[in-house]
């Protein structure tokens, strides 16, 4: 995070579903020498296991010449951040927006700390971000905090990213988003803390990086991998209806190779094509 704050280039944070998305990339990364963090929703999780998945992950990135890491996203539950710190996981989100803000802070203190024990990073979340996303969030517009709340607590937790409520929404807009730039400036250049851009899909590249520009380091997709790897199976499933032939194995294969081009796009998008230094 340091060097994209630093050169203003956002490092893509995607939202995996399974490890045919996890390989699809972590390839697309290699191919771009893109830093990339490969995130995992407390659903996927549960799914899985988090022993499958980090089993898959360790096998995946050994020897990998690009810098990755694997996230825990939008986490409310304390037991399921230290299952995955104690798995490897390299970094979480605590996400206690729907508590008081002194509450989140008492809590997130505790969470930094945890996390600092095996080497890992933490974001921070004060404000939810309106949508739901893997069953986690709200459809209803949470309460923006002050900037000087927001400072406070970037200053007293200790969190290394935060994610600010800024006019953007997970899942699909509905309508065109006002986005609060300014907001985004005020807290990088009062705090030095690389903001997290959450609700990235459906965003414009000019939207993408202004945001970019001003301090947005880490960039979330999760809706466009969802609709890359279901609109590709889709197709493959009515080929295969078509013609009878029912082939797995090909069916993955494209759909990975439609997850591995959408990363690939978004790469270049945030201009982290090439940073793997």
């Amino acid at each position: 995070m340091k060097p994209a704050l630093e050169q203003r280039y956002g490092v893509p944070a995607i939202n995996i579903v399974n490890l045919d998305t996890m390989e699809a990339v972590l390839s697309a990364a290699v191919a771009e020498r893109s830093p990339l963090i490969v995130q995992t929703s407390v659903k996927t999780v549960r799914h899985f296991g988090s022993s499958v998945l980090f089993a898959g992950w360790s096998a995946m990135t050994a020897g990998i010449e690009v810098p990755v890491s694997l996230h825990l996203d939008h986490c409310p539950y304390r037991e399921v951040i230290t299952e995955c710190l104690r798995a490897g996981w390299n970094s979480v989100l605590f996400d206690a927006s729907e508590m008081p803000v002194a509450e989140n802070l008492a809590q997130t203190i505790q969470v930094v700390a945890e996390a600092r024990q095996y080497g890992a990073h933490v974001e921070g979340e004060i404000e939810s971000i309106t949508g739901v996303e893997d069953g986690i969030g709200s459809d209803t517009p949470a309460e923006r905090q002050t900037l000087d709340i927001c400072l406070d607590f970037i200053e007293r937790s200790g969190v290394d990213v935060f994610a600010p409520a800024i006019g953007n929404a997970h899942g699909q807009y509905t309508a065109q988003p006002s986005l609060d730039y300014q907001r985004v400036d005020d807290i990088v250049t009062r705090t030095g803390v690389p903001v997290a851009l959450h609700g990235g899909t459906g965003l414009s590249a000019d939207q993408f990086r202004e945001l970019i520009a001003r301090g947005c380091a880490k960039v979330n997709i999760s809706t466009a991998l969802k609709h890359a790897w279901m609109r590709s199976n889709l197709e493959a499933l009515r080929t295969a209806e078509a013609s009878g032939r029912w082939e797995p194995l090909e069916q993955i294969t494209s759909s990975s190779a439609a997850v591995t081009e959408m990363a690939v796009e978004h790469m270049r998008l945030f201009g982290s094509s090439g940073h793997a230094a």
